[in-house]
């Protein structure tokens, strides 16, 4: 076991959760536990952003151009009005990421422990999943 791919894999959890696993296991760790860094980095990155208050939120809306106003062409303001919290939450790992995720979710007046529980749940079976792929040799980023 390498220490070194848990932190790649916690620290790109929280970033860019897509390569976090593969990352991980590159550096050394075993898939499983990558997966389980990439999840609890997922979760901080979105706690952070619960828990550091409405200025840092409001510089992630400005940075990372977060459309906090309804857009239904866009496909996080479709995703919410299909599935809501659990719908946004499910499909943010591989498109939005855990900060946009709890900057949106407060936007539209969820509690942030809700917020937390469904960032934690949603992103599960991708780290499942990711963990099972990256075990078996599939490449998941170039």
């Amino acid at each position: 076991m390498s220490f070194s791919g848990l932190i790649t894999a916690f620290g790109l959890g929280a970033v860019y959760f897509i390569a976090a696993i593969p990352a991980g296991a590159a550096a050394g760790a075993p898939a499983w536990l990558a997966g389980l860094a990439a999840w609890a980095g997922y979760v901080v990155g979105g706690s952070v952003v619960l828990v550091a208050g409405a200025p840092l939120r409001e510089w992630l809306v400005r940075k990372l151009r977060i459309p906090v106003e309804r857009d239904p062409s866009k496909l996080v303001w479709r995703m919410w009005e299909r599935g809501g919290l659990w719908g946004l939450c499910f499909i943010a790992p591989v498109t939005i990421g855990p900060q946009a995720t709890a900057v949106i979710a407060l936007a539209v007046g969820e509690r942030a422990p809700r917020i937390a529980l469904a960032i934690a749940l949603g992103v599960a079976p991708w780290c499942l999943l990711f963990a099972v792929l990256t075990a078996f040799g599939f490449k998941l980023v170039d």
